[in-house]
């Protein structure tokens, strides 16, 4: 477990990867109770303007912040986490899904001992969540 005498600004966080495929669409859908077409429809996706399908952004959200709790090794360690949604991850129909490339770093330490982590996350090379930071507090 990391401690918070262990860590300073500027430190980068283990990278990580991770891949949504189509099947993660589906269990999320049925978790979130979010069933809109443009996250399994390929046809009303792309009638609507989209590349294809795509994942759905709290999926996206949600997997991007293991690259912090992967870290501190204790999921209640984030006090708080937001993001801004950029870009759509489109998910190909295929066994390789979508990869998305998560890196982070400790952008601040904070007065009431907390961190602020800046996290970026990229599909194609290009980010997918904007102005992510997560606030965790070490022991």
């Amino acid at each position: 477990m990391i401690r918070a005498e262990d860590v300073a600004v500027g430190d980068q966080l283990p990278p990580l990867t991770l891949t949504i495929t189509r099947a993660d669409l589906v269990r999320y859908a049925g978790a979130s109770l979010d069933f809109n077409p443009i996250h399994w429809n390929e046809r009303f996706a792309q009638e609507v303007g989209l590349p294809g399908v795509i994942a759905h952004g709290m999926l996206t959200m949600g997997m991007a912040v293991r690259v912090v709790t992967n870290w501190t090794g204790d999921p209640g360690a984030v006090v708080e986490y937001g993001v801004r949604f950029g870009r759509p991850v489109p998910v190909p129909d295929n066994a390789e899904g979508a990869l998305v490339e998560v890196t982070a770093k400790i952008a601040k330490a904070l007065e009431d001992g907390t961190f602020k982590i800046a996290i970026t996350a990229t599909y194609d090379g290009k980010s997918v969540l904007g102005g992510a930071t997560a606030r965790v507090r070490l022991p």
